[in-house]
């Protein structure tokens, strides 16, 4: 369902890409060099770069439907970091668009790192439990309309999905829901108040199974470094997954946190709670013969 990799609040350069020119020669120029235009030729094909250059930078940072969540919403905070997600704008069904126009100025808000949420006023007073990375969302609606009590601010970048979730809240009339559109880290890092959360939940994360990639997995020491002050003494981190090794890694990092006290009995994983709706993806790996496992943690009180 989620979004977002590991080690994300370690500054860190990209992994390198492959190069794309082809070297002409022993002193690295390229094919390319050989026909560049000259004179007054180059300076209008610069000029020409350059435009294009800047068009595409501004399509990047405007939002794909005039009040609706922007492409870029943290803009001059944005770090060079490993990073726990990919952002992807796949195709906007019209329900998602007509949902996303409709509800996102009423209900919806961008990961911008310049405020602190007022999560009592955003939610009229409800408890708040933070989702991350909620995929098409339909086990968010479900949540929410199953327990209208407790509010729930849910975040992810795929804006499909951030339309569908806001359509499916609407069509159950629920109003416990609130989608932000960004990176959670900075959300965590910049827009929460200390103690401002009854609960985490990050239900199937992407695994990044590659070796190379692990470091780019969402539960890391350091992502809990961010989320312990911000929840209320009590509060439980819930997350679930199907990947037999992050499991087993989450399981990890989660008991040698000093924040953070194993909710089961025998230190292990939790059964399902009811509340967790069984989701189509979840579904669709269990006729797999994948093994998912819930692990919920409480937050501890101690030094921040």
């Amino acid at each position: 369902m989620s979004e977002q990799p590991l080690n994300p609040t370690t500054a860190a350069a990209p992994e390198p890409e492959a190069a794309t020119t082809v070297t002409g020669s022993a002193t690295g120029s390229t094919a390319a060099d050989a026909t560049a235009p000259t004179g007054s030729g180059a300076d209008e094909a610069a000029a020409l770069r350059a435009a294009s250059f800047e068009r595409a930078r501004r399509l990047r940072q405007e939002p794909r439907f005039p009040g609706g969540p922007a492409a870029d919403p943290a803009g001059s905070h944005h770090e060079r970091r490993i990073r726990s997600f990919q952002p992807r704008r796949s195709r906007v069904t019209t329900g998602q668009q007509d949902a996303l126009e409709r509800l996102w100025p009423k209900w919806g808000l961008d990961i911008d790192g310049k405020r602190v949420l007022d999560l009592d006023q955003l939610f009229d007073g409800l408890p708040v439990v933070l989702e991350i990375g909620f995929g098409m969302g339909e086990a968010t609606a479900q949540m929410a309309a199953d327990d209208p009590g407790t509010g729930i601010l849910a975040v992810d970048v795929h804006t499909p999905g951030q339309g569908n979730l806001l359509g499916l809240a609407d069509k159950a009339g629920s109003t416990n829901v609130r989608v932000a559109n960004g990176d959670a880290v900075i959300l965590l890092r910049e827009m929460l108040a200390p103690e401002s959360l009854d609960g985490l939940r990050v239900y199937f994360p992407d695994p990044w199974p590659k070796a190379r990639h692990h470091k780019r997995r969402l539960i890391q020491p350091e992502f809990l470094d961010l989320v312990a002050p911000v929840l209320k003494p009590g509060a439980i981190v819930h997350c679930a997954t199907d990947w037999e090794p992050y499991a087993e890694q989450m399981l990890e990092v989660l008991t040698a946190h000093p924040r953070f006290a194993n909710t089961a009995a025998d230190g292990g994983y939790a059964p399902r709670p009811a509340f967790r709706p069984l989701t189509r993806f979840e579904g669709q790996g269990l006729d797999k013969g994948h093994v998912v496992h819930d692990l919920l943690f409480a937050r501890i009180r101690g030094r921040a």
